[in-house]
């Protein structure tokens, strides 16, 4: 059973089990107030998984969603778009498939370019940019949710207690994201764990109590691709086309909303998904591209908020990340201990070093192009720019669809 400690965040804690016709009942009378679209970013590798399996199994006896849109990225391929509208045709709720890096969208998006606005690479933020654009075309949702489809041990639980808080039309909050435990006969999260967590720490110490990063600091899991948010939230909200997504979604979250319509959900009791390799000799891919854009994300954001990051500073912050990193390798191997869990002690602790590197380049990529910015224009900037931008991309996403 989970703790119900209140922190800096409102935090809904699963104290008891999942009572599916309890919940379940309640959404669908909050879908009737506040629809609800559930959006699924998907990748063709996914697309024969038995983890989107097990996911259309389940989505499929959902009743309260409103609709479902389904974004196929990192494809050039027709037979996977056709491939998608033929494996997400078995589900009876409202959706359409939209081929997000297809040739007529790629055509479609350079429209942008005229006013200096980019849409960005193809890749998770782009997908989920463009469903939000779709959804907010339609004007038929009021709640957003998402959540990717590699999760392998996925039930209905999770999208219920995801979508909930802003659902609800009696606790009201804003934007709610999701957390659980990365656990099976070991502890995985290793970019949470060993990275994103121990460098808040690092940051605080040199720093103080930035309301930012203590905002930060509050989340359980930071990095969870779990999350739901009123669809007026997906106008004003900007999102990066890298790995920085899920710190840039809380970032701009934080500048648009008081803290207290900001709340988290535990919404399941294990999770577990593919995983990176760590890619220790290349930063430019696996679990080292992940930390270096998620660094910059946070380099960003301080900036923002006011905050000087000297040469001086980095290499302090790189050695008391490296120092608080090791620390809290030593606290794992001793909870592992406590319960139980296989853990390689060695190969933490490289991976620490590993991310000592990734954050240093890192900083001096910040340090060296301070206004790069991989964030996609608002959807109320596109509109302003192109006044008939939404309704156009509804109408091709509904031709594609016939």
């Amino acid at each position: 059973m989970a703790d119900f400690h209140q922190g800096h965040l409102t935090t809904f804690h699963r104290l008891r089990p999942f009572d599916r016709e309890r919940m379940e009942a309640e959404l669908k009378e909050f879908n009737r107030h506040r629809p609800i679209a559930l959006v699924l970013p998907v990748t063709p590798a996914e697309l024969e998984s038995q983890a989107l399996q097990t996911i259309l199994l389940h989505l499929k006896e959902i009743e309260y969603l409103n609709e479902i849109v389904i974004a196929l990225g990192r494809t050039q391929e027709e037979e996977h778009f056709i491939r998608a509208k033929e494996l997400f045709s078995v589900l009876p709720q409202r959706h359409v498939v939209i081929w997000t890096s297809g040739p007529k969208m790629e055509d479609f998006l350079r429209s942008l370019e005229e006013k200096d606005l980019s849409a960005g690479v193809d890749g998770k933020g782009r997908s989920a940019w463009i469903s939000y654009g779709y959804i907010i075309a339609r004007e038929k949702s009021k709640v957003i949710a998402l959540h990717d489809c590699d999760i392998v041990n996925y039930t209905p639980e999770l999208l219920a207690r995801l979508v909930y808080p802003i659902a609800s039309t009696t606790i009201d909050y804003a934007f709610c994201k999701g957390y659980y435990a990365r656990v099976t006969d070991r502890m995985h999260g290793r970019v949470t764990r060993l990275f994103v967590t121990p460098l808040i720490k690092s940051l605080i110490r040199l720093f103080g109590y930035v309301p930012f990063l203590v905002y930060l600091g509050s989340f359980r899991y930071i990095l969870a691709g779990e999350f739901a948010m009123l669809s007026d939230l997906s106008r004003v909200n900007r999102i990066p086309n890298d790995w920085g997504l899920e710190v840039e979604t809380l970032a701009e979250v934080y500048r648009n909303y008081s803290l207290r319509r900001i709340c988290q959900a535990e919404i399941c009791e294990t999770y577990e998904h593919k995983h990176q390799p760590l890619s220790a000799d290349n930063p430019k891919t696996g679990l080292m591209k992940m930390a270096i854009d998620i660094a910059k994300s946070i380099f960003r954001n301080l900036a923002i908020e006011g905050i000087i990051l000297s040469e001086s500073g980095l290499r302090t912050l790189l050695i008391n990340y490296q120092r608080t990193a090791k620390d809290e390798v030593k606290r794992y191997r001793d909870e592992a201990a406590f319960n139980g869990l296989f853990f390689d002690y060695h190969e933490e602790s490289s991976t620490v070093e590993a991310f000592t590197q990734a954050l240093q380049i890192a900083g001096e990529e910040f340090m060296a192009n301070p206004l790069y910015s991989p964030l996609i224009p608002n959807w109320n900037r596109v509109e302003s720019a192109f006044p008939d931008f939404l309704s156009q991309l509804k109408k091709m996403v509904e031709e594609d669809n016939k």
